[in-house]
């Protein structure tokens, strides 16, 4: 399903209206059209900065949020490539620190499709070819990509030899493409390895690990996985990471949740196991502070949307969709409340599991209104509201959109408590919620 993009800007749209018109590559995944698109714009994938090439099912785009970080607070420019973009299609390419221009996204779009018109690329490809383009024209110190979708045949899996790559947290989605099982999808994931490339993993359980494992051997690919090679805990308010060349100690996140420390030392852990991009023990720390990571877990400031719901009400959005996401995003959520109500409001792609993701929630939320997800093939409001009412939510209702959601929840709570609404399920529609509310990602 490709990505709905707009722009303000009319010679972007232009492009995005071609971009939006490919077919067939949209969902069949493979290297074939990609290589071929990249020949014949340059083969700018040969000419980046040194790559940390990032998978993972959840996590891997704040890991890549800590690692630019990091890499900035030692003093390095960073090229980012990641997906999908919340509001402005400009937010995935971000060229030397800086979300790509309005005129050099214009440009490079042009130059891509009109270099790929009969090759049937994908709306991805084509997104990764003009990221590839502009980091490969921009001097920077580090590029740092985030897999699109699993890894072996992902569009970005065309680096030959990056400075090392990384797995973040692995869990069941996309089985469509990248098979049922947990083991299936870790090889896939695992199919970034390169031959002497350190390869730096979460800790797994045991298949997963020997399916990541198998892998990492076959093509030559050191492996560093967590528990064996490196490790972290958290005490005291603080991060403490170690691995053979030591120890250091770092804040916690400022990103909220409890799975927040496990990918600041994923990032850490991927930094210390490569040679080419010295960092000091000191641009961690700033890391841990600095990163941010929109719609994952963010408390909205004052804003239209904010300003709908009762003073003292809490406002918080997380894009996540899947069974893997659910248990840290709901042990967040439940800590922020304080033992106040937690109230849901919920749009989700069809494609996504309902139930999986819901289930966490259950046992302490006080109400859900399902909505749908704008401009996306969804579940339907009324389906999501019976899921709930099976999974033991009994308070549901639907609207037709957020903010007439929220409206309808905050004559509820007019007279009640102070409480805490979490707008939850999409991406997309998380992108629309930071878009009504004034608060672009930047």
């Amino acid at each position: 399903m490709p990505d709905h993009a707009t722009s303000a800007d009319p010679a972007v749209q232009l492009q995005l209206d071609r971009l939006m018109a490919l077919g067939p590559g949209a969902d069949v995944l493979g290297l074939d059209r990609i290589t071929r698109l990249l020949a014949r714009v340059g083969d700018p994938q040969l000419r980046l900065p040194p790559v940390i090439h990032v998978a993972g099912t959840n996590g891997k785009g704040s890991t890549c949020a800590f690692l630019r970080a990091a890499l900035e607070a030692a003093g390095k420019t960073a090229h980012v490539y990641t997906s999908p973009h919340l509001v402005r299609f400009n937010e995935r390419i971000r060229v030397a620190g800086r979300l790509i221009s309005d005129s050099d996204l214009a440009a490079l779009l042009a130059e891509v499709l009109d270099a790929g018109a009969d090759i049937g690329a994908s709306f991805f490809e084509v997104t990764t070819a003009v990221a590839f383009l502009a980091f490969a024209r921009t001097p920077a110190d580090a590029c740092i990509i985030e897999v699109g979708l699993g890894g072996r045949l992902d569009a970005t899996n065309v680096i030959p030899a990056p400075a090392a790559t990384a797995i973040a947290q692995l869990g069941i989605d996309h089985q469509a493409f990248l098979g049922d099982t947990a083991e299936a999808i870790a090889r896939e994931k695992a199919g970034i390895a390169k031959p002497g490339v350190p390869l730096v993993t979460m800790a797994y359980s045991p298949t997963v690990a020997d399916a990541v494992s198998a892998v990492a051997e076959a093509v030559g690919a050191p492996l560093f996985p967590c528990g064996h090679d490196w490790s972290f805990t958290v005490e005291g308010g603080l991060l403490h990471y170690s691995d053979a060349r030591g120890g250091i100690s770092t804040p916690l996140p400022a990103l909220a949740g409890p799975h927040q420390p496990t990918n600041l030392a994923l990032a850490i852990a991927t930094l210390r196991h490569q040679d080419v991009l010295p960092v000091p023990d000191a641009a961690y720390a700033a890391a841990a502070r600095d990163a941010r990571w929109p719609a994952r877990m963010q408390q909205l400031g004052d804003g239209p949307l904010l300003r709908l719901l009762p003073a003292g009400t809490e406002l918080w959005l997380d894009g996540g969709h899947n069974p893997a996401a659910a248990d840290a995003i709901a042990d967040t959520i439940e800590r922020a409340a304080l033992g106040r109500p937690v109230h849901l409001v919920f749009g989700m792609l069809a494609n996504k599991d309902v139930v999986g993701l819901l289930a966490p929630f259950a046992p302490f939320t006080a109400s859900l209104t399902a909505v749908p997800v704008p401009g996306h093939a969804d579940h339907s409001p009324a389906e999501l509201a019976d899921a709930a009412n099976r999974l033991g939510i009994a308070d549901t209702a639907t609207a037709p959109e957020v903010p007439t959601a929220l409206r309808t929840l905050a004559a509820r709570l007019q007279s009640g408590e102070p409480a805490v609404v979490l707008v939850l399920g999409s991406l997309y529609l998380a992108g629309t919620v930071l878009e009504g509310n004034g608060e672009l990602p930047d």
